[in-house]
């Protein structure tokens, strides 16, 4: 083999991880990401939720809708509070509902209830239909514990990341086409552009929901796929680690809040590090270009700009990914997002002497903060990956803790009619930082704990005394 060969094989299993020992099983595992993967991200893309309404609201929406003060938080709270009360029974629903009928039927109906918004006349129309697309929305999270059920711990990482990046492709896609709405679709048939914005993103989920009651193939044990030879179904039951036996009842309720795990969870990534993203997720950079007395921005200036951010974003995912799976390391991505989020915090307080370019600089450092989603989901997958249903209530868990406190925390802390500054939102964020380190440390010291006792039981106490403390790539779960 020549050098150069040998160097392009190497860069390859950096970026994608090591290929499939056997033809048949790498074949599986394109078809995996062909029907799998690909369907659980375009559902991620179609949904446009905060992004479709910041961008509304900066293109018109405000004042056609005679939204003042605190309305613009409140709709997204609503929404909120509609996707975290359907966050854990959408999990566990499907455990009855195979996945092929679920994702597609709430798929559809945040289409229809997307094309919906465009006929609202005032807020109280968006409080009623945003809290039953929080409700239809609660479905995609879901996807990741499909992903889990289908992927290896070291496919997983990356694949991940990309179901991840599908949110922020769908940022950057809605202020693209805000943009584009508003300087072509303004006026046409007298609706405002922004309502266009509404109809187009509901109709696109019509064939996402169609081609996903086609060709999901629900899970390894239950999927009748026709695409699936035999074979390939046992395979991608058998390439899986083993695991035991667990039931949908009442011992759930101690195996899940018997463990560590789903506390450690929760409050490392999905109330934490879920609000260290209020920067982004609150859409403040396009509020702040809005609000701005120093230089006046076009709509479709206001819509752009932010995309840059949302960049960031994607290539923090990507590229955090690409190293946890190389290193078998993913705790360390979190104290990446502390740094990042610390400095960021601190120049949008300190505000008044930073340049525009320096707040620019800002704004767009903050989309690391999305770097955990792929790698927090990917560990929360391999903590649980012995038991399916405790794995379904902690990803659901995670996902309903942190709406719980963005129902209430950006009305607080970010409230719009604030812009173009948020002095409490920042120190927040300031505070946040250090907590999201110490919490992550003393998880993954939990998480060693839990490896230690396990070899100990397989093996025997005389050989636990001789693993280093950091080494766990013996245990398949170095994360």
């Amino acid at each position: 083999m020549s050098p150069d060969i040998g160097l392009v094989k190497h860069a390859r299993n950096v970026l994608w991880g090591e290929p499939p020992p056997t033809h048949q099983e790498r074949k599986l595992l394109f078809k995996i990401d062909w029907f799998v993967l690909s369907f659980v991200c375009l559902q991620y893309v179609s949904y446009l939720d905060r992004a479709n309404l910041a961008n509304a609201y900066v293109s018109g929406m405000k004042e056609a809708l005679n939204m003042t003060g605190h309305d613009f938080n409140n709709v997204n709270s609503m929404f909120t509070v509609g996707y975290t009360v359907a966050q854990i029974p959408q999990n566990l629903l499907l455990h009855v509902v195979p996945a092929r009928i679920l994702f597609p039927i709430n798929t559809l109906s945040w289409g229809c209830l997307t094309m919906l918004t465009a006929a609202a006349t005032n807020v109280r129309h968006l409080y009623v239909i945003r809290f039953f697309q929080g409700m239809a929305e609660a479905s995609t999270f879901v996807g990741a514990v499909s992903l889990g059920s289908w992927y290896k711990e070291s496919e997983l990482g990356k694949r991940g990341a990309i179901f991840s990046s599908s949110a922020q492709v769908a940022t950057i896609f809605s202020g693209v086409l805000q943009a584009s709405i508003y300087q072509h679709l303004n006026g046409l048939h007298g609706l405002a552009g922004f309502r266009w914005l509404f109809i187009i993103c509901g109709a696109i989920t019509v064939p996402i929901a169609l081609y996903g009651f086609l060709f999901f193939p629900d899970t390894p044990e239950t999927t009748s796929a026709r695409y699936f030879s035999p074979e390939e179904r046992k395979l991608a039951i058998s390439r899986l680690p083993p695991k035991p036996k667990t039931r949908l009842d009442m011992s759930l309720i101690h195996r899940v809040l018997g463990r560590w795990r789903i506390y450690a969870m929760c409050t490392i990534w999905y109330i934490v590090g879920g609000e260290l993203e209020s920067i982004g997720s609150n859409s403040l950079m396009a509020l702040w270009m809005k609000a701005s007395v120093e230089l006046k921005y076009t709509v479709q200036n206001i819509n752009y700009y932010p995309a840059g951010g949302t960049a960031v974003a994607i290539v923090a995912l990507l590229g955090t990914a690409v190293w946890t799976d190389y290193t078998n390391k993913r705790y360390q991505v979190n104290i990446l997002i502390a740094a990042c989020m610390l400095l960021s915090s601190v120049i949008l307080l300190v505000y008044t002497p930073i340049s525009t370019a320096g707040k620019f600089f800002a704004f767009y450092l903050s989309g690391v903060s999305y770097a955990g989603q792929a790698s927090n989901f990917g560990w929360a997958n391999d903590i649980a990956r012995d038991d399916d249903q405790e794995r379904s209530v902690i990803l659901g868990a995670m996902n309903m803790m942190s709406n719980a406190f963005n129902a209430w925390w950006p009305i607080v802390f970010f409230p719009a009619n604030e812009a173009p500054r948020w002095r409490k939102g920042m120190i927040s964020i300031i505070v946040l930082a250090p907590i999201m380190v110490i919490i992550t440390i003393a998880a993954r010291i939990q998480q060693l704990e839990d490896l230690r006792r396990e070899r100990r039981g397989s093996h025997g106490a005389s050989e636990v005394e001789q693993i280093p403390a950091g080494d766990t790539k013996e245990e398949g779960q170095s994360n």
